[in-house]
């Protein structure tokens, strides 16, 4: 690692000391962040992958229940009863702090579910493919909005990794590089005045005796 190209003065010691001493520090904060943001990624990844159970859980039943309606109903009949069903989903925008981070998730507020049971039609098969489709769509939304987390996390511990990366391999060993060039030199000028020191006080003394 080449050092940094400075004046070996003594300010630039100190000025060395002291970036040392603050890239050490942001390097052992960066570190910990690190790991706290590991920790998160795969507890959220541990959720995806229950919530990708449960999802495949509900589509098995959802989407042979809807082909049970279809075929004890009829499509035409099935139309006509989806013509009259009205739901409002109301989704909103929420502040998720994860890791001391704050992530925009989404929230799906689900409408009341609605009876179509019917003694005269068969409605109840209606009923059961909505109960079931509510559930999947409130999974499919959760899914949504840990996915867009789990992705932000990845990315903000790729970034993290990378700065600890610059600091471990690049700036901490160019400074303390530094740090021991100015160091050494300065030591090495201070052995040369004492050097000139005692020659100039053995001179004098010479001369004295003189």
């Amino acid at each position: 690692m080449a050092k940094l190209n400075i004046a070996p003065t003594k300010s630039n010691l100190l000025s060395m000391k002291e970036q040392l001493s603050i890239s050490q520090n942001g390097y052992e904060l960066l570190e910990q962040k690190r790991e706290i943001l590991v920790q998160e990624l795969m507890h959220m990844v541990d959720k995806v992958k229950m919530l990708e159970r449960d999802i495949d859980k509900v589509t098995a039943r959802a989407y042979p229940a809807f082909k049970r309606m279809l075929m004890a109903d009829g499509s035409d009949q099935v139309k006509r009863i989806a013509h009259d069903i009205h739901y409002e989903f109301e989704m909103h925008e929420k502040q998720v702090v994860i890791g001391g981070m704050s992530f925009a998730s989404l929230d799906v507020k689900l409408p009341e579910k609605q009876l179509f049971y019917s003694m005269i039609g068969t409605y109840a098969n209606t009923d059961a493919v909505i109960g079931e489709f509510f559930e999947l769509l409130s999974l499919l939304t959760q899914m949504a909005s840990i996915r867009t987390i789990v992705w932000r996390l990845a990315e903000e511990v790729k970034k993290t990794q990378r700065r600890v990366n610059a600091l471990d391999k690049m700036v901490i060993p160019q400074t303390l590089e530094t740090k021991t060039y100015i160091e050494n030199v300065l030591e090495e000028k201070e052995r040369e005045n004492v050097f000139v020191l005692k020659a100039l006080k053995k001179r004098n003394d010479s001369k004295a005796e003189e």
